[in-house]
Order: C-alpha cells, then structure tokens, then sequence
C-alpha cells in the first residue's frame, strides 16, 4: 500500500513539468555580489546569506562572493550574518539581474556567540534536525513531543489523550536527554506517562541530535538529545519588544496564551532581560465516537532571563516554573481483571462522558523549578565557562479508587537536582584544530510517599571528557572521549527494617566522525559513537501500581549497564530547487533494557491493571531517515518524509516490543503570496500514512497492534504588517480532516480508547 501511495504521489509532481517551463521566464532573475570588512576592505569568508521568506541560502567562497540563481521577479529583502559582525538586512528590487555589495560592521560585543558554534561542533558530525521560525511557530500550543514530530525519525509516546514524551529511533524517557537552556532537564524522566517540564514557547529553536552522544552530554545519551534553545539575550537593544501568542483548539476547546517581553538598558551596555509566561486550560478530548472522560489539562508557566555580557566576559541568570494539572482518563483505572478483560476486547470505554472541563481523579500535578547561573571569560584565544544549576521536581499522581485518594496523593515524587559543567574551548592548534576540555558533576536526593512504587535514593555522577575537530579543505573530522562515574544510595523498608543498598558504575564514551564537503550541493557524513547507561530507580526497584501509567510494574535488581555501539551515514544533496536527505543508522545496545508485558493482568486492592516486569537482552536498532523537498515551481513546494525502523531481540531471536511502525508523510504547499492585507500567504496539504506494527514477538501484548491508518490535514497563514516593528502573524490548521477512527501502537491507553479526532486550530501571534 505504502509503495503504491509513493508511486501516486511521485507521478502527480511530473504534471507540473509543464507549470514549471511556463514560469521560468519570469524566474531567470539572479543577484549577486560580494561581502566585505568595512574597516579593512578584506573579503569575509563564510557569511550566511538569506532571502528572507523563502528557502534560498548560500555562504561566501574565499574571495566573500556569492550568487542567488532563478529567481522571480520582485522584492526581496537580503539578510547577511557572521558571527563577530552585526547583521545587515538590504532590499533588492529584481527586473533582471542585480549586484548588490555588502560591508559588515564588526559587532563589540560578539564574543558571546562561539558559544552557538561550541554547540554546533558537538553534533558536527552526526545527523540532527531543528525546528526553527515559521516550522517552530506552526506548533505553538503543542507540547513538545506533538511539536518534535515533525523531524523525521521522532516519534511520541502517549499515554492517553494529554501525556505525550519524544521518541527518537525508537528509544526514550532515560535514554534521551532534554538539555532546557543549557542544564541537563532531571525529573521523574523514567516513566512512560511523565512528559517534559518544559514550556516549549522558552525556544526559539528546537533541536534533535540523533544517535548516542554522551562525549558531551553525559551517560544516558544514548538515544540521543533534544536541545531546546531560548533565543539570545538583547544585550544590544535599548528599548522594550515583544510577542503574544494566542492558540485556540476546537477539540478539547483548549485556549493557550502566551506572552514575551525583553530589552536592554540604554545606560548599561550590553545589559539584556526577558520575562516570559503561558497559561494553558482544556477540557476532555473528544475521539471520533465518544468524548474522553477526565483529560483536561492546565497549565501555569513562567521563566525570566538578565545577562550583561563584554568583550572579555559575561553572565546570565535564567529562571523557569512549571506548573500543570493533568486529568488521567478515567476509563484507564479499572476494578476487576475480568472487567478490565472486556474493555480490552470491546474496545471502548466503559465510562462515557460529555465534554467537561473539571479535572478529578486520576490525575496529576507536576511542578518544576529550574535555575541557572552561567559565566563566562574570554583569555588569550580561549574561552572557560562555568554553567550552576539547581531543579525541583515535586509529582503528586491522585489515583481513582481509595478513600483518600481526595486529600494525598497515592504516589508523590520530590527529587532535587544539582548540577555543575566547566568548560574550556581552546583557541585553534595550527589554525585547524579546536575543542573543548570540560568537567561535569551531578547530585540529586530524591523522597517518595505515598504507596512506594520507588524507594528514596540519592545520585552522584562526575565526568570528564576532550572533543577535538580537524578541519582540512574538504574534510571535517571529530573526535572525542569521555569517562563517567555513579554513585547510586537506596533507602527502603522492608516490612519495619531499613534496607540500604549502594550501587556504583563506571564507563567510557567515545565518538569518532567526520564530513566530506563533495562540492557546495554533495555533502557525506558519518559517526561511530559509544554510550552507557546505568540502569535507574525504578528498573531496579519498582514494585506497585503506577497510576499515571495505569499499569502494575516490577523491577529487577540483577539489572546491568546498557553499553550502545551506534553507527550512523548521512548523506545530504542541495541545490536551488531540490534538497535530499538520507540517513542510515545501527544502534547495537547490550544489556538492554526493557518494559515485558506479562500474560496475564494483576488484581490488587486498588484495581486491575495490565502487568509489567523488566528484563534485559542484547537488541538491535537499524532503520533508516529519507527526507526530501523540492521546489517544484516558484510557488509549488512538495515535501516527504519516510521513517523505517527495525528493531531486534537478538538473545530470543525476534522483535522487540514497544517500537514505532514506519510511516510516510507527504506535503504540498502553495505560495499565494499577498491577499488583502496578508503578505507571504500560503495554503498546505498533508499526508500521514503510519503502518501496521507486525514486527512483535507472538502473545506478547494484551491486544494485537492496532490497524494501519492514515490522517489528512491542512494549513493555511499568513503575515500581516501593521507597522515596521509590528506585524501579527496568523495560521490556521486541520488535523485529522475525515475524523478517522485510529488506535496507535505507541499510546499506553491503546487498550482503552480510540486516538483524538477531528481538530482545528487558530494560532495569532502579534510581535511589536
């Protein structure tokens, strides 16, 4: 089916052949010229070239030219940017052709920004994606999880209607790590049903670094990373600016507004603040048949940021609170096994409601508070860094059954988290190779009441690591190692008797790499990589109901560290009006660790639930990332991604369970440009087609893997300016078009309900 939908949508594209050829007459037009120092007349090498509101970049060659080919006639406004130089914007008028010449200022206070090209060099050579501008503001209002799936190879993990956490080549929760700002996010990230403590409105770019990459983020990178990236302080504005954005969805009736504010002092140079906020309420999610009982979810964040930074050095303080009540769906938490056996062979709920927003039992309140102190100080060519910060993440779940359940919580998890990295980046050995040298430390104590699902521990981790690029010509390559100790304390009773157990693991990580620049379209990438991860808490010693996830799981204390051996290719072509990615990756993981549903399901005193224990094995990730998109005339854009994954016991010698199907995602866009008072206007059409899952061991789950399905949506947006520095940009979306009736193999309620039907959704954001 997947082979026929490709083959359709491929010989669609060819009948714009022909718009093609009519429209190249008016898209011949060309601009070119060169990029200089304004104080030394030199060429600058590398400068990023931009024509905003559209896909075109380029860079400077060594003589600082470049060239912008086939293009339309019109207004364009040019964006030029290197770090160490202010940027400059110009407006070009195209009849023909144009040369435009470009002189850059040299920005004072530009030291600041080797720490983006620190960041960079640590997924140089490995395969990453980002969201970022008009791709980041189509998910404003999403959480996380909803937003990241639109980089190919990112998948969710839901647990009902309102819980969602990112999947990256089938691994999560502890084997991804979130850096929030630049401090590793800690919470109760091991379980299935806790999402991120994350605002996603803090980012003003969102990034997914693919494979294991704990050189320099630590054990537990195994997966890979998800940066969420604030935008830079306004060290340089002397006025106030801001944003608004407003979000309304039509299932669930969820409103979400959230505001921005920031500058600079005038008095004070290089001086920037921001304040930030979003508040979040919806009510039950209605699937194509029935509503979902007891899904609402609020939310009350805020974070604020001052730096004041110099030539020579600089600081910045960062401050964010979490808030959020999640309502878990009622028809999850039921009382008796043979119950709980026919829902799970009806296939609908046995609690059916209308739409509400109250939030009752199940439920759960989530806070978390972070707060970062950063300094930096810039010496001889090098730069050292010092990165403090403390968190505290208090999850209170509420279960369904019990007379108490009103006033305590039935489990409620309070872990502190401390955090310190020192970092050096050397100043260029040779002219050719930089790095960085850095240290990290970790300690954090966590309490559990309530029913003990996880006994109390406390966590000391210390690392050390050295990543060094090569750069020569054509080639790039990357090294680097590091070294990590743990120290894990567990404090349990067992009956009236304290049990104090200690555990303490150690490993190396490595990474080798490198880039071939084939020309200016072509380039090859690859990476070999080495992670670990201890097995945590709850693998070790869970034992009890987990509300949120409505499952009953046990843990294994013989439990050993898991060891990945990743390798990953990459290869990524590039012209004016087509651009192909292709990634291929193998993840070997030994001692892996994972979630076994057992045959039958458990009775205890709070109910019947489906029943979990955790083992271990030698298992295999291999798939592969396709994305392409092509302009297909000046207005026409097609864009497909394509996810494969296998994944393999390779002890019992089947698959694994748990792990995302392959899935296709197809786009059109078109390009209406100015309507009324809207400018850059554009209508989309999108196409999801998510297999089967058929590679499961045999009796391995409580139900089969659910059906195929495929989703339909659609997207319209614009910009309405309304002064220079005012503008309000607007969208409209679609998802789920014909209300398709789904289940999802990667949702934990796939038992008990159908997926989310038919949404709309109005997003304005006003920047002034």
């Amino acid at each position: 089916m997947v082979r026929l939908f490709i083959i359709l949508f491929f010989i669609g594209l060819l009948d714009f052949n022909t718009v093609y050829a009519q429209n190249t007459a008016d898209c011949d037009c060309f601009v070119k010229g060169v990029v200089k120092d304004r104080e030394t007349n030199l060429p600058i090498v590398g400068a990023i070239l931009t024509i905003k509101n559209t896909s075109k970049v380029t860079t400077t060659d060594t003589d600082g030219h470049y060239k912008f080919d086939r293009l339309c006639q019109g207004s364009y406004v040019l964006e030029c940017k290197i770090i160490g130089y202010k940027t400059t914007r110009t407006t070009i008028a195209l009849q023909h052709s144009a040369e435009e010449n470009l002189n850059l200022s040299e920005d004072e206070v530009h030291l600041q920004d080797v720490e983006i090209v620190a960041r960079r060099v640590t997924s140089l050579t490995q395969p990453s994606g980002s969201l970022q501008n008009q791709s980041l503001e189509q998910t404003r209002g999403q959480t996380l999880a909803e937003a990241l799936q639109k980089i190919v190879g990112v998948t969710m993990l839901q647990t009902g209607a309102s819980i969602a956490k990112p999947v990256i080549h089938g691994l999560h929760s502890n084997r991804i790590l979130i850096i929030n700002n630049g401090i590793r996010q800690e919470g109760q990230q091991w379980g299935s049903e806790h999402a991120p403590e994350i605002d996603p409105f803090i980012a003003k770019r969102l990034t997914v670094v693919k494979g294991a990459a704990g050189v320099r983020y630590g054990s537990d990178a195994i997966g890979g990373v998800i940066l969420v990236e604030p935008a830079e302080l306004p060290y340089t504005i002397g006025s106030i600016r801001g944003e608004l954005n407003t979000v309304g969805f039509t299932n669930g009736r969820t409103g979400v507004l959230s505001g921005t504010l920031e500058g600079g002092l005038k008095k004070w140079k290089g001086f920037g603040w921001r304040l930030q906020g979003t508040l979040k309420n919806g009510g039950n999610i209605r699937t194509p048949d029935y509503f979902l009982a007891n899904t609402g979810v609020r939310e009350q964040n805020f974070s604020a940021a001052a730096g004041y930074r110099s030539v020579k050095l600089g600081a910045e303080v960062f401050y964010s609170q979490f808030h959020t009540n999640l309502g878990i769906f009622s028809g999850s938490h039921i009382g008796s096994t043979s119950d709980l056996l026919n829902v799970i062979q009806n296939g609908e709920p046995f609690i059916k409601a209308d739409f509400n927003r109250a939030i009752e039992r199940p439920n759960q309140l989530v806070d978390h508070d972070l707060l970062k102190i950063k300094a930096y100080r810039q010496f001889s060519g090098n730069r050292l860094s010092l990165t403090l910060g403390r968190q505290h993440n208090q999850r209170a779940e509420y279960d369904l059954h019990g007379p108490q359940a009103a006033v305590k919580p039935a489990l409620l998890f309070r872990i502190t988290t401390l955090t310190g990295d020192v970092v050096l980046e050397h100043k260029p050995i040779a002219k050719e190779i930089t790095g960085q040298i850095g240290f990290s430390g970790l300690y954090q104590y966590n309490f559990t009441d309530g029913r003990p699902l996880i006994p109390d521990f406390e966590q000391s981790n210390a690392g050390a690591f050295v990543i060094e690029r090569w750069i020569k010509q054509k080639w790039e390559w990357e090294a680097g190692l590091r070294y990590d100790m743990r120290w894990l304390q567990v404090y349990r009773f067992i009956g009236q008797t304290l049990d104090q157990r200690n555990h303490q693991f150690n490993s190396w990580s490595g990474t080798v790499g490198s880039v071939f620049n084939a020309n200016s379209h072509l380039s090859i990438r690859a990476n070999f990589g080495t992670g670990w991860r201890p097995p945590s808490v709850n693998e070790l010693y869970s034992k009890g109901v987990h509300h949120g996830a409505a499952a009953y799981e046990e843990g294994n204390e013989t439990l050993r560290p898991e060891t990945a051996y990743n390798l990953m290719g990459n290869l990524e072509y590039t012209s004016e009006c087509f651009r192909a990615e292709i990634g291929l990756y193998h993840n070997s993981i030994q001692n892996f660790i994972y979630l076994k549903p057992q045959p039958e399901p458990i009775l205890t005193i709070r109910g019947a639930f489906p029943y979990f224990k955790y083992f271990q094995t030698n298992a295999t990730f291999s798939g592969a990332d396709v994305t392409t998109e092509w302009n297909i005339t000046p207005r026409w854009e097609h864009t497909a991604k394509i996810s494969y994954l296998r994944a393999y016991d390779q002890v019992a010698n089947d698959y694994l369970v748990a792990i995302p199907a392959n899935r296709v995602e197809n786009g059109f866009r078109y390009k209406i440009g100015k309507v009324i008072h809207s400018h850059d206007s554009f209508v989309s059409i999108g196409h999801l087609w998510v297999d089967q899952q058929k590679r499961v061991p045999p009796n391995s789950d409580f139900m089969p893997p659910p059906s195929a399905y495929h989703l339909w949506s659609i997207q319209v947006g614009g910009d309405i300016i309304l002064t220079e520095k005012q503008k309000i940009t607007w969208g409209i979306t679609g998802q789920n078009l014909f209300d398709t009736a789904y289940r999802d193999y990667l949702n934990r309620f796939r038992y008990y309900s159908l997926e989310q039907g038919r949404n709309f959704s109005v997003r304005l954001k006003w920047i002034f």
